[in-house]
């Protein structure tokens, strides 16, 4: 028996663990009480680390599909052969854009994948790249971009030091924190109203956050940018704004100023169910709290107005002084540093250099929204997407429409997924390979450390040996650009020897090469990742500092607080003012013990009661005859589903929620555990066309119509008509 420390890659919290292991058998995990960053917290997803790695249904050698069907497995020389041959055979008849590749949330929390992922979308060279980021965070990383110059310098609320936090479509105690890593985040919060700071969660539900909280404030769900130009609004009309050190560096505040004029809280109240007297109130309490943040995430950037709404929850920290100052919205200086390894590698960002050819939806940093994806696929011409590679994501589950793109994916010529598990989307691959899992790769938490409230370095060697027929991310991303570039002839025109120097050094020593350039490293500490290896419980490096106006990388090094992009987008918000709310809004939600679609194949995980049920109001129930346990079908204009209701004065109403990640019930996935409690995926009936119209991130607040099935084995009632009003 082996005891080994090492750290939980699930999410952004990282949380350190302590496992027991017979070799590749995890016998115990526990939460590492010495670590730094988690401090002795872990959450349930933890414990089904097991559950994955030892996993009967995990797929352990390449997979490849035969002519009737069936699998069979494959050595890796000849499974990479195939996958090149058929890429580069499917670019040069039809052009580079014929192969799109998608990524899911998985590659941002592996080093490796994350490193690697780069190079072969490089290599690649496809203007179809997709990812989860437009289904979850696009406006906030293009927010930072416009308005800070680089993707990755995303701010994050000093919890620590704050004394009044307002929070806007985000539950922190269920996602651990997102777009920011704070484990342990309910002591936090608690610790927060202890020293008499103040909690105010703005959200439709009383999720777990707001069930600590000072003041719940619900909300129409999408109408989080009326609410934000409404406290904007009162801030200017009280004289209560204030720059600080920034007021010398900040482009657009008289346009800020103009733009939110219109937005009084007495037009805005009707539309977004805050009074206007509490909306008042919030902003002269918020603009006047000693050291306030606003913070926003999932329910502020997946609707209609998301970047419009994260561009005015930055100006609300900005005009009231809590912009990168402690206590407020705080910029990050990791030992990776995350927002000068995203220049060094073209990633800063760029926005709108080219659109999809179907819709004609924005690129940003070389990525088109998902909502496009199965369209790029169907609609016949040149820059049609005809082969597919995937990486760690389940797209039929994730993205809107999933119905479509089901279909759509059995028109490919050719796909590779790059998984775990035989899942609802690589089921329709022709070719699987299987890549090692959490504790058996290194580890360096990039993302999750560069958006960390307090300056942490930790680094996790590999603790479990990986199954013999399995390769690291990025070995299997290296083996595929190598093979694209050998078969274009470019191999050595790209510079073979740079290939073969990555090859021997793999994300190791690329890391330990930004930790010794980082600001922590040669110029800094002088910290090395062989330092940071020896401290397996992590170094902290102390609170956050302000790094404005350096760190910005704006042309002419200007905070652009209203950039055109987003300025012209308050026309659209104008006509919300004059739109009827529908009857009824589904809305998405996060679980606890739930990791969006990949880890419902671990028993303990699904242990109680079902957790994939429609939560409505008692009196919305009430008003259509229904009960907790009610079988419904819930309609939206692209199709519908079937559910069972769970009555909850969590909700308010008009509004009904369904969490994502469900819908287990597909023919050919290879998901023992997860089958037996399907659930329904929300992406059925999400409309692929509802997206925000600035960055077209997909907007999860859909009118739906709520019908009770009397019993499951009486026959479907006839669909409502697309056409209704509620519709």
């Amino acid at each position: 028996m082996t005891t080994s420390i090492t750290t939980c890659h699930l999410c952004e919290a990282v949380c350190g663990l302590v496992l027991e292991h017979d070799g590749p058998r995890i016998t115990s995990l526990r939460a590492h009480e010495a670590d730094v960053h988690s401090r002795g917290h872990l959450c349930p997803k933890a414990a089904a680390i097991g559950d994955v790695s030892g996993d009967p249904d995990r797929i352990r050698e390449p997979m490849l599909k035969t002519a009737s069907g069936e699998w069979r497995s494959i050595g890796w020389d000849e499974a990479l052969t195939l996958a090149c041959d058929r890429l580069a055979r499917t670019q040069a008849e039809y052009g580079r854009d014929a192969v799109a590749f998608y990524y899911g949330n998985p590659t941002g929390h592996s080093s490796g994948a994350m490193l690697y992922a780069v190079l072969f979308a490089e290599v690649l060279a496809t203007k179809n790249r997709f990812s989860t980021m437009s289904v979850d965070a696009l406006p906030r990383v293009l927010t930072s971009y416009l308005l800070y110059g680089n993707q990755a310098l995303v701010p994050v609320p000093d919890l620590d030091r704050t004394d009044f936090l307002l929070v806007l479509g985000a539950n922190p105690i269920v996602s651990n924190g997102s777009a920011m890593s704070a484990p342990a985040i309910k002591k936090r919060l608690r610790a927060l109203r202890r020293r008499g700071g103040r909690l105010v969660v703005v959200d439709p539900r009383r999720n777990e956050t707001a069930a600590i909280a000072d003041q719940h404030l619900p909300i129409v769900p999408g109408s989080d940018a009326l609410l934000l130009a409404a406290l904007l609004h009162v801030v200017f009309a009280r004289g209560l704004d204030r720059l600080g050190h920034l007021a010398d560096h900040v482009d657009g505040l008289a346009e800020l100023r103009e733009a939110v004029q219109p937005f009084a809280p007495e037009r805005v109240a009707p539309h977004c169910a805050i009074d206007a007297p509490s909306i008042e109130a919030l902003a002269v309490d918020f603009a006047r709290a000693e050291r306030a943040v606003c913070y926003g995430r999932m329910g502020t950037c997946t609707q209609r107005f998301g970047t419009l709404t994260t561009c005015l929850l930055d100006a609300l920290n900005l005009v009231t002084g809590n912009l990168d100052r402690p206590g407020g919205s705080m910029f990050t200086s990791p030992v990776v540093d995350l927002a000068g390894l995203a220049a060094l590698l073209g990633q800063r960002g760029h926005f709108d250099r080219w659109r999809s050819r179907v819709s004609g939806l924005p690129e940003f940093n070389g990525e088109i929204p998902v909502a496009s994806m199965a369209e790029e696929m169907d609609t016949p011409g040149p820059g049609q997407v005809r082969a597919l590679v995937v990486h760690a994501g389940n797209p039929v589950l994730a993205i809107p429409d999933g119905r479509r793109l089901d279909a759509s994916l059995t028109r490919l010529d050719f796909m590779v997924a790059i998984d775990l598990y035989l899942n609802e989307t690589t089921r329709h691959a022709d070719l699987i390979l299987p890549p090692s899992f959490g504790p058996e790769h290194d580890y360096y938490p990039i993302l999750a450390l560069g958006l960390s409230l307090r300056t942490v370095a930790k680094y996790a060697p590999a603790v479990l040996p990986a199954p013999p027929g399995v390769r690291h991310d990025w070995q299997i991303f290296l083996g595929l650009a190598q093979g694209l570039l050998a078969r274009r002839g470019l191999l050595q025109r790209f510079g073979s020897r740079a290939l073969a120097t990555l090859l021997g050094a793999g994300p190791r020593r690329i890391i330990d090469l930004a930790v010794r350039l980082g600001p922590h490293g040669l110029r800094g500490r002088g910290l090395t990742l062989h330092t940071i290896e020896a401290h397996p419980e992590g170094i902290d490096l102390g609170p956050l500092t302000p790094v404005l106006p350096k760190a910005l990388q704006t042309k002419g090094g200007r905070l652009r607080i209203l950039p055109p992009a987003v300025a012209s987008d308050f026309t659209r918000l104008a006509t919300e003012l004059t739109v009827e709310r529908p009857p009824l809004t589904l809305i998405s939600r996060r679980q606890q013990r739930s990791n969006n679609s990949w880890m419902h194949n671990s028993r303990r995980l699904l242990a109680g009661p079902p957790r994939c049920t429609l939560l409505m109001h008692p009196e919305d129930t009430a008003a259509r005859g229904l009960t907790a346990g009610s079988l419904v079908t819930v309609t939206s204009e692209v199709g519908s589903l079937e559910v069972a209701v769970e009555p909850s004065d969590e909700m308010m109403r008009g509004v009904v929620s369904l969490p994502h990640g469900w819908g287990h019930d597909r023919a050919g996935a290879r998901l023992q555990v997860a089958a037996e409690r399907p659930g329904a995926s929300i992406n059925d009936i999400t409309r692929a066309s509802s997206i925000d119209a600035v960055s077209g991130c997909t907007s999860f607040a859909l009118p739906v119509v709520v019908t009770r099935r009397l019993d499951p084995r009486d026959p479907a009632p006839p669909e409502p008509d697309p056409r209704d009003p509620a519709l």
